[in-house]
């Protein structure tokens, strides 16, 4: 019974979160928003210690319950897994751990972390993984067939739906979740939960706490035949059955050994003493050569835990605006000196050191205005480029999902304040000036009125003048410039936001 409560609240966790990264519509973030936010790496970079402190103490409860049933990546791999083993039955068997391997690991992810080189981080964050791979791969297909029905609707004059850009992201975001996602199915369909128990920051992190667990599978030796069905039908393959002994650290409180004892000689339950290997019988007393020496409880890595839990494809349909004034071409992105970064992102350095490139908010974005990064210091970042559409000041959608912190939660009339860069006009590209006619684009759709239409000395029509002051970088006027290939207007991003 506990296998099968687990398998149905894994599958509807990660069915919810996975229709985060789909979802266009804000419904889900809504409702279910909390499920990327107790995430444990988003929740460490948010310094949410209400999150941290939860999931620690579930975990020294239960023991790794939130790779089986929280974590994304951790039930992907258990399906593929699943699927591996209707192939083939009982292709598990006990072996040995590699600590060394695993503290290595989390040493240097942390210190990754304290050092800020979050892109680097985020290569190996199951969550972001996760995401990178809902996006890069499912968010493609749900919204072709989104529109597919749109279209269909609307031949029978329905408009229950619309459609939506089907989201393309950039070539490093697809090659990135492709290496990821075959590296792990490879190891997933081979040793189950090898890639958790190996090289997982998470997983080892947990994996320190829940060798304390209250609850946890134990053996009962006077019951058990020695028959190891257990370990053949453990993906994470740290049941010893010669010696009666599990790993905890890797252990991930899947109940799949409990099914499969059939003299149900292991239980979900209290941890009294450390089990036994087995009773000496009286005709034959053991030597102390044989007997097995008590380790001592490693309080050090405890202590240590405890201290780095509380340090914390098709091509997209574009919007094509010529204003009745340029042929329809391709807008060109320009070179900016500074990149744009979202609202509430604060500035540059707030926005690469708490971000973990998850695209939950690329994929959010109701506009098409946020895109990965391709820079190597912001690898897969969210940054903001107006081809598509621009930051309109009332869209939050950004700073409403971010489970990391990296952008604050703002409201509409702080959006509309906040300066994240200022247009800059480039006169050679300005169509009043290249064909002689009177435009205006750009002045007429600035919400916040920071451009005017002057007629400079020597000058036939009106051309654009920008207040720098009262300007928010929303990138309306970069948008709707009818210029191809390269607006005559375009926006160049804040290193720090401030608020006008």
């Amino acid at each position: 019974m506990l296998r099968k409560i687990r398998i149905v609240v894994a599958v509807v966790c990660f069915v919810l979160i996975t229709l985060l990264f789909l979802d266009f519509t804000g419904v889900m973030e809504r409702h279910f928003g909390w499920l990327a936010k107790i995430q444990l790496l988003p929740a460490l970079l948010a310094l949410n210690g209400v999150v941290i402190l939860v999931l620690a103490i579930v975990t020294l409860l239960c023991g790794r319950i939130y790779c089986s049933i929280i974590c994304p990546l951790g039930v992907l791999q258990d399906g593929i897994s699943h699927l591996a083993g209707r192939r083939k039955k009982y292709r598990f068997h006990y072996r040995k751990g590699h600590p060394l391997v695993r503290y290595v690991i989390l040493v240097v992810y942390a210190v990754i972390l304290l050092l800020g080189i979050t892109p680097l981080a985020a290569l190996l964050a199951p969550y972001s993984a996760y995401g990178r791979i809902a996006s890069a791969f499912f968010a493609p297909i749900y919204r072709s067939g989104n529109n597919l029905i749109a279209r269909i609707a609307e031949q029978g004059e329905s408009y229950a739906f619309y459609r939506t850009d089907i989201g393309m992201t950039t070539l490093s975001v697809y090659l990135i979740a492709a290496v990821t996602l075959i590296v792990l199915a490879v190891v997933a369909w081979r040793w189950g939960r090898a890639y958790c128990n190996t090289v997982c920051p998470v997983g080892t992190l947990l994996g320190l706490l829940s060798r304390y667990a209250l609850l946890r599978p134990v053996i009962n030796v006077s019951t058990c035949t020695g028959c190891g069905l257990c370990a053949k039908d453990c993906k994470a393959s740290c049941i010893d059955p010669k010696e009666h002994r599990i790993d905890y650290s890797r252990c991930v409180a899947c109940m799949d050994c409990l099914d499969a004892c059939r003299q149900k000689a292991i239980t979900f339950s209290r941890v009294t003493e450390r089990p036994k290997t087995a009773e000496p019988s009286k005709e034959e007393p053991t030597s102390k050569a044989t007997e097995q020496p008590k380790k001592p409880t490693d309080r050090r890595q405890f202590l240590v835990t405890a201290g780095l839990l509380a340090a914390g494809i098709l091509q997209a349909q574009e919007r094509k605006v010529d204003g009745g004034l340029a042929p329809i071409l391709d807008k060109k992105v320009p070179q900016r000196a500074t990149p744009i970064v979202p609202p509430g992102a604060q500035g540059l350095r707030h926005l690469h050191r708490h971000c973990t490139a998850c695209q939950l908010c690329v994929q959010a974005c109701p506009n098409g205005v946020l895109r990965p990064s391709t820079r190597i210091e912001s690898l897969m970042q969210p940054e903001a480029s107006y081809e598509k559409g621009s930051c309109r000041p009332e869209c939050t959608r950004c700073s409403e999902v971010c489970p990391t912190g990296a952008i604050l939660r703002i409201d509409r009339a702080e959006k509309s304040s906040i300066q994240i860069g200022h247009a800059v006009w480039i006169a050679e590209n300005c169509i009043p000036l290249t064909d002689d006619v009177e435009c205006g684009n750009c002045a007429r759709h600035c919400p916040v009125e920071a451009i005017v239409m002057v007629q400079r000395e020597g000058e036939t029509v009106r051309t654009p003048v920008v207040e720098e002051e009262r300007c928010i970088g929303c990138g309306a006027c970069e948008n709707l410039c009818p210029a191809r290939p390269f607006s005559a207007i375009y926006v160049e991003g804040h290193v720090q936001h401030r608020t006008i």
